[in-house]
């Protein structure tokens, strides 16, 4: 359905808010993160109740310039737990939807069509925390440029090709070569299929942002 890489959804193993966003100054503004995280749960509700999905119609930010920066395409991972455990996560690597439309779509694949899980139940669904990585557009890399906890990663060669977002090095305690070699995996390749000539390489930078588990 998604046939382009850059045009389609693709999963990912996590995007907690644990880890550091790549930003030292945030791009979005508290309000603006609670608008997006806020869309992220209104359609993955629509979506249960067979509904449309929201719009910027069914918002009142309280400054007329917030949807400006929402309605700039953007790629947008979102993240789905329940009770403290990834329940799953898909997004947009390249900016081909506004960027409240593609949390919007990215909400909705990652509670019903990550391959992983069984689809977000209707009791779920209230139980669900949101974390949103927004991502900077890929650009090249040599391996050893790469920054565990800044880095994102792409990897590619001929029709297989894997992502990770910057968090999950961080999260799984990994340095920079077991970084590049996971990201091979998760494209199918071997793991060494980065020091490859014919493979490429390429990075991104995420703000990430979501809700806190609760504590019990």
């Amino acid at each position: 359905m998604y046939k382009p890489f850059q045009n389609r959804r693709s999963e990912n193993l996590t995007a907690s808010e644990d880890a550091e966003s790549v930003r030292q100054v945030p791009e979005f503004s508290p309000e603006e993160r609670k608008i997006l995280l806020t869309i992220a749960h209104a359609a993955i509700t629509a979506k249960l109740a067979g509904k449309p999905l929201p719009d910027r119609t069914s918002f009142a930010p309280s400054s007329p310039g917030v949807w400006a920066a929402l309605e700039k395409p953007r790629g947008v991972f979102t993240t789905l737990y329940l009770r403290g455990e990834l329940r799953g996560c898909v997004g947009y690597v390249a900016a081909i939807r506004p960027l409240a439309q593609a949390v919007a779509e990215t909400a909705c694949a990652a509670a019903f069509e990550d391959s992983r899980f069984w689809p977000v139940s209707a009791e779920e669904a209230p139980e669900l925390k949101v974390s949103l990585s927004v991502l900077s557009p890929l650009f090249p890399i040599h391996a050893g440029q790469v920054e565990v906890g800044r880095h994102g990663l792409v990897i590619s060669d001929g029709l297989r090709r894997g992502l990770l977002l910057p968090q999950v090095p961080v999260e799984h305690g990994w340095d920079r070569e077991t970084f590049l070699q996971q990201t091979c995996r998760k494209a199918g390749l071997p793991l060494d299929a980065w020091k490859w000539k014919s493979a490429t390489i390429e990075a991104f930078e995420a703000e990430v942002f979501g809700e806190e588990e609760d504590s019990g």
